[in-house]
């Protein structure tokens, strides 16, 4: 029977795998290396600032394993979403990194970078032609949203992928990439069945996630073949089940049969999921239902401030007690105090308050609160300037029934406020139709010859 085997070593690129489960990986033949290498859930700072979450120094380790392992097996390696977020800064970033494994390991190979941030004039043109529409429960996107956006980028589909591996490259670095396509693109290349293809790729790209004990720093294999796949993981230390494979595939889903991404909906009303061995389980019927028109997911995020904050403690019942009404009395206090001095937010996250465990079924109050304080402002000086006097206004508040008149909270740390950084928000979270699949992803090809790009 035709068979098309694929490893997936790890949740996200950087997050590790053991040795051990990587070379069992590769002592079952796979057919491509492939890897996510981002996600959206660190929240917005990552695409607007174009820094990655993961650390450079863990994604070099997983890549030396990976590159290495391709390189000797002659197969593709392919990663997407690199550097995070999926930005060209991001991109750069981790082709940085590919060359540099390959400069210091002697490997040569033609690899092929597709970027996926979108100028903005493109999203102005499709906007006015009503080509930008809302996704749902984001809210229909403005003009001013799109201007005010940085780093925009659509979230590819196969097609891209394919076309890279039609032109001869063994490795590809994608910027933003929906995240099952890594893993199918080969495989819908080579004639196997898009939606067998996609949802295996759906459940391998966060690896050992859905296994028993999941993990995001192991590995897991698929095995595509004409009616279903298999997924298997690579350590003693964990089993597919029925359950953990099924439960994967809801995976930040809001539908548990309709499963829509680039192109089209992956449809699971006939799949069935069967325990084939202890540590083995079988897919069938999943089925791919292309699109009348195609559209694309687009994600930015735009610059809001600076952020400050600072940690404190309470152990004092009678503070704590009236935790809400002395916070709502600062934030007055604050607000009245600089009135003229510009826009800004305060907020106090309370941790330990109005927890249900802590209150049970007795209504009684936390022995403690940690509290944090954050303020956001245009410039990083007038960030300083709120959370400064918030916490010092707390600290020295003066409650009803406060037994001393020294400070009402504890500081772990000296100084007790941190510059928090740039502070952004999501400004596009929405769909745009194109005319095809890869026309908003250019492909750059090169000869990586130990590390030198030619």
């Amino acid at each position: 029977m035709k068979e098309f085997r694929v490893l997936s070593p790890t949740a996200i690129l950087g997050y590790g795998f053991p040795a051990a489960s990587f070379e069992e990986g590769m002592s079952h033949k796979p057919h491509v290396i492939a890897v996510d290498a981002g996600s959206t859930d660190p929240g917005p700072y990552y695409l607007g600032s174009g820094k990655s979450f993961t650390d450079r120094g863990a994604v070099k380790r997983d890549l030396e394993f990976m590159l290495t392992a391709a390189c000797t097996e002659n197969i593709p390696m392919i990663i997407g979403t690199a550097g995070g977020s999926g930005a060209d800064s991001h991109l750069d970033w981790n082709v940085d990194i590919v060359r540099e494994i390959a400069a210091e390991k002697g490997l040569s190979f033609k690899m092929a970078v597709i970027s996926a941030q979108i100028d903005k004039e493109v999203i102005r043109q499709r906007f006015a032609q009503g080509k930008v529409v809302a996704l749902k429960p984001a809210p229909v996107p403005t003009m001013q949203d799109i201007e005010d956006s940085v780093n925009i980028v659509a979230q590819m589909g196969h097609e891209p992928i394919m076309e890279a591996l039609q032109a001869g490259a063994q490795v590809i670095i994608t910027g933003r990439a929906y995240d099952p396509t890594v893993f199918a693109a080969l495989a819908i290349m080579q004639g196997y069945d898009p939606g067998l293809a996609l949802h295996m790729g759906k459940i391998l790209e966060c690896a050992a996630i859905a296994a028993t004990p999941g993990s995001g720093s192991d590995c897991m294999f698929g095995y595509l073949r004409d009616d279903h796949f298999e997924l298997a993981t690579l350590s003693p230390a964990r089993k597919c089940t029925t359950t953990s494979v099924a439960a994967h595939t809801l995976y930040e889903k809001s539908n548990p049969t309709r499963l829509p991404g680039p192109g089209g909906v992956l449809d699971l009303t006939q799949t069935t999921f069967e325990q084939t061995t202890d540590n083995t389980v079988t897919v069938r019927g999943s089925r791919f239902i292309p699109d009348d028109a195609y559209f694309v997911k687009l994600e930015a995020a735009r610059h809001v401030g600076h952020r400050t904050i600072s940690f404190a403690a309470t152990c004092d019942p009678i503070m704590i007690n009236q935790l809400d009404d002395i916070i709502a009395a600062v934030k007055e206090r604050v607000a009245g105090n600089f009135s003229d001095i510009g826009d800004f937010f305060l907020d106090f996250k309370v941790y330990g308050h109005h927890g249900a465990s802590f209150y049970g079924d007795t209504g009684s109050m936390p022995a403690e609160a940690a509290i944090i304080i954050e303020a956001v402002a245009p410039t990083a000086q007038l960030a300083d300037t709120i959370c400064s006097f918030a916490r010092s206004t707390l600290l020295h508040f003066g409650y009803p029934g406060r037994k001393s008149t020294a400070g009402n909270l504890a500081f772990p740390f000296s100084p007790s406020d941190f510059a928090g950084g740039d502070v952004y928000e999501f400004s596009l979270y929405c769909l745009m139709a194109v005319d095809s699949p890869t026309e908003l992803f250019p492909i750059k090809i090169f000869q990586c010859d130990k590390g030198v790009l030619v």
